[in-house]
């Protein structure tokens, strides 16, 4: 679907894509009025690197799929963090030896073998949308990425048990396209949707934009198939197994440290045709998140939940900066959902929320959802967030996100503490800095904070400053009962905080001298 869409090496996304230059513009004035005497000219981007020859020579009878071309090698240097923005930008980025575009899970094993006989490193790489280092070429040896998009097909839909079997390399648009004609759908929507593939999703245990039920890729797994150094994995595909250990939970997450995942059979849903949403505004994120938690608790089970906190809000043309903002949206394939909006509406209100719209319906079928007007606003910023960072990124802005999860218990203190924690820590390094959250996932058990950071930048000192900032965060985090992730992954940059219980990470480090005695995948990632 993006075969006239150029993908850019310096950004996220696709060239020419993004918010407008008003947009961007708008964006900007409120950093200056915020941050007074910051310089936020525009950098232009350097001219490509000229880069090291390769380490490698392609066999020849891989040829056909794997190229040493440099506009290819460029592109798969980096994810699509901020830091790896801007390196990227200027031209200071270590791009593998060669890529490789295996078309199957034949070749996928050939190019493990290449890998295993020349002692290069094997980095799996599907979308490129790793905000975590989890795609970076380590240095110290050759190294191949293996891009997975040529396997992006749909192989096989059951409609009778509402599952299919995909190809790993399938990205969200693709995807979903070639299940329409079924009336079927994977709902499965996180923020890179455009860009980012089904493999990778099972490898980094994603979450999807659905904030309760399902909300994790884990849940949608029925079995995965994947190419190992020594051999193929492969799951049988069941809707639930007593029988030992699920093999599918060691590759659920596994980052591309166990196999490259070529193909998974996954639970489909019936397109939803009705739908119905509603915006209320708290007093505060607490007030909002405690609402939140009375409708889960209760059974309540919305497609959409997110709280804004009053900054996050109005940054987002949600609100005005004076309360938090909910934005509430249900939906069925099967029945119209206007009474179970109408009773979380007026359960919010009963916890302190105030709605001025109500409940707003979507016609059954419509492909518009009917959403309240802000709720809309919200959407549409939400997924040209990371185009805009880019472009706050070029103006001398520090802009970055972290996320994590907790109990409900431990809520309002973690948000507070990390909050604190991280300003300070931006005025420290930054001179100045703001720092905002939302609540992007509710559990019946907890609630996931999603944080993001603003601050005027160190032109060439981002990542230094970044990495005090993050590490301060982490800090934090950990210490108030969070995870140092939700859904964002481990990759490389959160190892220092990623420590797990000496019997676990014995395990893991047995399943991958089993799987990879080599070392070959990913080096760096999850596990030395």
């Amino acid at each position: 679907m993006d075969a006239d869409r150029t993908r850019s090496a310096s950004g996220w996304g696709y060239v020419g894509e993004g918010p407008s230059a008003g947009e961007v513009e708008r964006a900007v004035g409120l950093l200056a009025a915020r941050f007074p005497g910051a310089d936020l000219s525009v950098e232009a981007p350097m001219a490509p690197p000229v880069l090291p020859a390769p380490r490698l020579t392609v066999p020849a009878a891989l040829a056909s799929f794997c190229t040493l071309e440099g506009d290819a090698r460029r592109l798969h240097a980096v994810g699509r963090s901020s830091v790896d923005v801007l390196a990227a930008r200027r031209g200071q980025v270590t791009a593998p030896d060669a890529v490789a575009l295996p078309r199957s899970a034949a070749e996928v094993a050939a190019v493990l073998d290449w890998c295993a006989d020349a002692g290069a490193a094997c980095i799996p790489f599907g979308g490129g949308t790793s905000v975590v280092g989890g795609v970076n070429p380590p240095s110290g040896r050759p190294v191949v990425t293996l891009q997975t998009r040529a396997m992006g097909r749909v192989l096989e839909v059951d409609r009778v048990s509402r599952a299919a079997r995909i190809q790993a390399g399938a990205v969200g648009p693709d995807l979903e396209a070639q299940l329409r004609p079924s009336g079927l759908s994977l709902r499965f929507y996180p923020q890179s949707f455009e860009l980012s593939t089904l493999g990778g999703w099972i490898a980094t245990r994603a979450a999807g934009h659905y904030a309760t039920r399902l909300v994790h890729v884990d849940d949608l797994v029925e079995s995965v198939t994947a190419v190992t150094p020594v051999g193929l994995w492969s799951s049988r595909r069941l809707p639930s197994s007593g029988a030992g250990p699920s093999p599918d939970r060691l590759l659920l997450g596994s980052e591309g440290t166990l196999g490259v995942i070529t193909e998974a059979w996954v639970r489909l849903q019936d397109r939803p045709r009705f739908r119905a949403g509603a915006t209320l505004r708290f007093a505060d994120l607490a007030a909002a998140g405690a609402a939140v938690r009375g409708l889960v608790q209760g059974g309540a089970q919305p497609a959409n939940c997110r709280v804004l906190d009053p900054l996050e809000a109005a940054l987002n043309g949600v609100g005005d900066g004076t309360g938090a903002v909910l934005v509430l949206g249900f939906e069925s394939a099967s029945q119209p959902v206007e009474a179970e909006a109408e009773a979380a509406l007026a359960a919010c209100r009963a916890a302190g929320g105030t709605s001025a719209e109500g409940v707003v319906a979507g016609a059954p079928g419509g492909g518009s959802v009917g959403r309240p007007g802000e709720a809309e606003a919200w959407r549409r910023a939400f997924l040209r967030a990371p185009y805009l960072r880019d472009a706050l990124l070029a103006r001398g802005a520090l802009a970055e996100t972290f996320e994590t999860v907790t109990t409900w218990d431990r809520l309002d203190e973690l948000v507070a503490v990390v909050s604190a924690t991280t300003t300070a820590a931006l005025r420290e390094v930054c001179g100045d800095g703001l720092v905002t959250c939302r609540l992007t996932h509710a559990y019946p058990d907890g609630a996931a904070p999603y944080f993001t950071v603003l601050a005027p930048a160190r032109r060439g000192g981002e990542a230094a400053q970044w990495a005090q900032v993050k590490a301060a965060a982490a800090e934090a985090i950990l210490s108030a009962g969070g995870s140092v992730t939700h859904h964002h992954a481990v990759g490389r940059d959160h190892r220092p905080w990623y420590d797990p219980s000496l019997p676990f990470a014995l395990a893991l480090a047995a399943a991958k001298r089993a799987v990879d005695p080599a070392g070959l995948l990913n080096p760096g990632v999850l596990i030395d």
